[in-house]
């Protein structure tokens, strides 16, 4: 086989709708962290640039993904998971502290979440494990073995503290559990046994300032929770909208003002006046409330068109997962999927007022690097399976095609 017609077969192997749907939403995340930083000083202003480099090296991490074989990860995923552990580790004593959480490693100048790489470790790790076809999945021993995997890192993260990235894991984690055959009825015990304690908690925070109780009791009380002030003042802006509205409260509000004052078609692009204006926090306007950004400048139809692009993009993941050819590849996809609906649920969520602030970027929209590469990683991942795992069918080109996996494996 020639390499022309071997690369034509790779080409013609891939999920292109995956591709163009990620690409749209990159190429909206580059503009608009554009439009969200145009009103800040000379190194903010440049923040777009640096999104392209970080869009350049996550579309050659998603090539390469996507060309190599995702069986290959279950050999590394140990050691994937394990230095991902390390750096969780490492970030609590020699990590940076920004807006409340110690999560960033500098290193030579590059800064790295290692939570975000402990999502995708976690994800494989978990993936191959329960895969793993000598695995008796009802067993208690994989039940414990998959808490383990993910209740590490989740740990870990929250001693931070990164409330919100230690909420992605849980239902990863679970979601990927069920379609492995673990029973529903024993995730859904935890699942059960985890809102009550999140309730506990969440009543923990608010109750002793409703019952009037003293100033020495409440932090006594608040000491049990093991949430950090930051963590609890966020808790009680979600639950309580009239608490500290000029302080802690203040990014909410403004981003529920800049989402509802966008209308129908928006304000126009780099005309939103709650984000030029900075009421919008500029320092979280291209982050956390990008959406609100988006939502404001192009509208109701703005939105549901980029939420209609997640759409397309988790739609197609859900469908590699539904035609892999084994249980390892299915299991990676679910996960992604889960990731990366997760993420979107939230932000966007937050950005509302229907969820928590919790810090979590909405996925290849918002300004970052880790995550950005970690996400494209993901979806190469994806777009491996799916080139792996299609039947034989006629091709456009060439008549009579081998089947994908004779060409890729």
């Amino acid at each position: 086989m020639n390499l022309f017609r071997k690369m034509a077969l790779r080409l013609a192997a891939m999920d292109w709708l995956l591709t163009v749907g990620m690409l749209c939403l990159v190429a909206t995340g580059i503009a608009f962290v554009y439009s969200a930083s145009q009103t800040g000083d000379e190194a903010s202003r440049a923040l777009h640039h640096r999104q392209i480099v970080w869009a350049a090296v996550g579309l050659v991490a998603y090539t390469g993904m996507a060309l190599a074989n995702y069986r290959d990860l279950e050999r590394i995923a140990p050691f994937a998971y394990a230095v991902a552990v390390v750096l969780l580790v490492v970030v609590l004593f020699a990590g940076a502290r920004i807006y409340g959480a110690q999560r960033w490693l500098f290193i030579g100048g590059l800064g790295i979440q290692p939570s975000e790489a402990a999502k995708f470790a976690t994800l494989v790790f978990l993936a191959s494990v329960l895969g793993h076809p000598s695995l008796e999945v009802r067993s208690s021993l994989a039940i414990a073995v998959s808490l383990a995997i993910a209740g590490l890192p989740i740990l870990l993260i929250l001693k931070q503290p990164d409330l919100g990235t230690a909420m992605v894991f849980v239902p990863m984690a679970m979601g990927m559990m069920f379609v492995a055959g673990i029973r529903a009825r024993v995730l859904a015990v935890f699942g059960a046994a985890g809102a009550v304690l999140v309730s506990l908690m969440i009543a923990a925070v608010v109750l002793p300032g409703k019952l009037d109780l003293d100033a020495e009791t409440q932090e006594r009380i608040w000491q049990v929770t093991g949430l950090s002030d930051y963590q609890r003042t966020r808790i009680r802006v979600f639950l309580q909208p009239e608490y500290d509205p000029l302080g802690a409260g203040w990014s909410r509000r403004q981003s529920e003002i800049a989402v509802g004052s966008g209308g129908t078609w928006g304000k126009g692009f780099r005309k939103g006046t709650q984000n030029i204006l900075g009421f919008v926090p500029r320092s979280v306007a291209h982050t956390d409330f990008i959406f609100s950004v988006i939502a404001e400048e192009k509208g109701f139809f703005g939105a549901v068109c980029l939420l209609g692009l997640y759409g397309l993009v988790v739609w197609r993941t859900a469908a590699a997962a539904y035609r892999a050819s084994d249980t390892f590849g299915r299991l990676l996809c679910v996960g992604v999927a889960l990731v990366l609906f997760l993420h979107v649920f939230i932000n966007v969520g937050m950005t509302i007022g229907t969820m928590p602030v919790t810090g979590l970027p909405l996925p290849l929209v918002s300004y970052g690097g880790s995550f950005a590469v970690v996400a494209m990683t993901l979806l190469g991942i994806v777009q491996s399976v799916h080139m792996r795992s299609l039947p034989r069918r006629e091709g456009v080109f060439f008549r009579d095609l081998p089947t994908r996996a004779d060409v890729l494996k």
